[in-house]
């Protein structure tokens, strides 16, 4: 059993891409909506919530990222045919420079 989960809820569009993938066993119902749940563990929710820092979980451990994390993540799902993908996806959604400034180039040149 994961420690998190990612709630990606499901449209038409997405539950047949879903269903092409051969996941349509893996869809659920949450809050009378169809949804899968992507298995997110302790140190990949840690890099989550640093780099969404409006990304809240709720009382089951589960949370929606935004619209583009999730298309990214929805990619990921039905390209490898696996719910167990935040090892790979991680590494797309989760951007440690986000917002800092650039680095230059050293201003001072050592001769």
């Amino acid at each position: 059993m994961a420690d998190y989960y990612i709630n990606v809820f499901l449209d038409d569009e997405k539950l047949k891409k879903i269903e092409d993938a051969g996941l349509g066993d893996q869809v659920q119902e949450i809050d009378g909506k169809k949804a899968i749940q992507v298995p997110v563990n302790k140190k990949e929710q840690k890099k989550l919530a640093k780099g969404f820092s409006d990304m809240t979980f709720d009382a089951s451990n589960a949370c929606v990222l935004p619209e583009a994390a999730e298309n990214t993540l929805m990619g990921f799902v039905v390209d490898n045919k696996s719910l167990e993908i935040m090892k790979f996806a991680i590494l797309k959604l989760y951007s440690p420079l986000a917002g800092k400034a650039p680095r230059s180039a050293s201003a001072e040149v050592v001769k």
